[in-house]
């Protein structure tokens, strides 16, 4: 759809879009960039400068539209040179991130108010700014230049799945009330639980906690989106949409933002790949490998990596992994089990680095996708009907998964309950579970088609950005548009 949309009656939009600084938000919000630009909007595209220049090239029908904005990430003592996402900051480190992170206000306050001043002669001023889960700043910088702001939540499905309360405490933020550490969910595993509690302790550097971000971000903004749809989670979206509505919050469904065809391409563009691993690929039968990433941040002890590889060689199957380079190591063979290549060989391909993940999952021999249920690999695992193997770590990544079992599209591997680890025997058993035990493979392979229809239905995931787009206009048509007023607060 292009700039003769609905939309574009009240003339085209300026959106600024600021992702929190990880690739997993990056990535798909660039998507959603490239989709609003599409229908002849403007999309002020903010992150840092090592960020941009790591992004793939935008779109070609979208680039005139999409400004991408570099930040200078603020300089914090003992954050490395360079570190300016998730995926560059060492272990124990992350709370320096945070500092630098809520150092960007200043900087972002100095870009907006100069997008405002200068707006006229063809340059319209920012009409909304849709901003990440933590960032809570962003609201108020907005307030001050009358920009509404919108707040892009994480799944309905994490939030309702941390959710404990039975009734609403007054006051309470929407977060405040489905992240309350009171008791235990009984489908929450103890180590989940224990991760969730440690979202209310507040970073050292930093001096606020993950849960206090994302609460004073929820009672700061205009509305909220959410890049999901009853759809994909009909009834922890529609409980979510039912909390905030409470609160006169909005939600609006973004659809699933799937990548576009040539997402992969464009990124394998700008990076280095071995070709040896699709050529091995290329010569397996199909739907006989199971496809192994765990995402870029997953941080997996070395004994559980040895655990993992162990299981994948018990299970007898043919395997693809992506693995990720460990810290402290430099090679595969440094991370693998003594003799693993070579006991594997034939069957088993370990590639280090980057690797297409799209075009390896839609790959003919792919038969099923081992995945830490990180929401963008679900969808890119959905898109090609794969079934999966789910072995989630820390985040939504828990919740994701419950929701993937419920649909029964795949199974997730055995873990203990106290510490979160895994052998090598529950790995085996949920491979074989997925891909060679044919009652249960068929049930799994059936599911998966058909959430790969929801992924797939471009129709569908188009409507919900016009949506999006025709709701923000309203607000900037809307004399009377509701700006949240900041909440005071000892943390502001």
């Amino acid at each position: 759809m292009d700039a003769g949309s609905k939309s574009s009656s009240s003339g085209p939009l300026h959106l600024v879009i600021f992702p929190w600084l990880a690739f997993g938000h990056l990535l798909p919000y660039l998507e959603l960039a490239e989709r609003v630009a599409s229908r002849g909007h403007r999309v002020s595209f903010v992150s840092t400068p090592r960020n941009i220049a790591r992004l793939p090239p935008v779109r070609p029908a979208a680039a005139a539209r999409v400004d991408l904005v570099a930040l200078p990430l603020p300089r914090v003592d003992g954050l490395p040179d360079g570190a300016e996402c998730t995926n560059d900051v060492p272990s124990g480190k992350f709370d320096l991130l945070w500092k630098a992170f809520d150092a960007l206000a200043a900087p972002f306050a100095e870009f907006l108010g100069a997008a405002c001043r200068d707006a006229g002669d063809g340059e319209r001023r920012p009409d909304w700014i849709i901003a990440d889960t933590f960032h809570h700043w962003a609201p108020l910088v907005a307030l001050q230049h009358k920009v509404p702001c919108a707040m892009l939540l994480p799944s309905a499905s994490m939030m309702v799945g941390w959710a404990i309360r039975s009734s609403e405490p007054a006051g309470a933020s929407m977060f405040e009330v489905l992240g309350a550490v009171e008791e235990r969910r009984m489908d929450m595993p103890c180590y989940e639980w224990e991760q969730k509690a440690a979202l209310f302790v507040a970073d050292g550097a930093s001096g606020m906690s993950i849960m206090k971000r994302c609460s004073l971000a929820m009672e700061r903004c205009t509305v909220a989106a959410m890049r999901s749809c009853p759809e994909w989670e009909p009834e922890a979206f529609q409980q979510v949409a039912a909390g905030l509505k409470k609160k006169n919050k909005p939600l609006i469904p973004l659809g699933l933002v799937p990548p576009s065809p040539d997402g992969g391409r464009r990124r394998a563009g700008s990076m280095s790949t071995d070709n040896s691993t699709m050529q091995w690929l290329d010569a397996q039968p199909a739907k006989s490998v199971v496809y192994v990433a765990l995402g870029s941040e997953v941080p997996l002890r070395l004994e559980q990596v040895h655990e993992l590889a162990l299981g994948l060689e018990l299970a007898g199957t043919r395997f693809l992994w992506a693995l990720r380079k460990h810290a402290g190591v430099d090679a595969a063979d440094d991370v693998l089990p003594p003799g693993y290549r070579e006991r594997t060989n034939g069957h088993g391909h370990v590639a280090m680095g980057w690797v297409p993940q799209i075009a390896i999952l839609a790959h003919a021999a792919v038969g099923a996708f081992l995945t830490h249920c990180g929401r963008n690999s679900l969808v890119e695992g959905l898109m090609f009907g794969n079934p999966l193997i789910m072995l989630p770590i820390f985040t939504d990544q828990g919740p994701n998964a419950r929701l993937m079992e419920g649909n029964k599209v795949g199974l997730q591997v055995r873990r203990d309950d106290t510490d979160g680890s895994f052998d090598r025997h529950g790995v085996a058993a949920a491979v074989r579970a997925v891909m060679v035990e044919e009652e249960t493979r068929r049930v799994f392979v059936a599911n998966a088609l058909r959430m790969q229809k929801i992924v797939t239905d471009k129709e569908l995931h188009e409507r919900y950005i016009d949506d999006f787009i025709q709701q923000l206009v309203s607000h900037v048509a809307d004399s009377s548009c509701n700006i949240a007023t900041p909440v005071p607060s000892s943390s502001s």
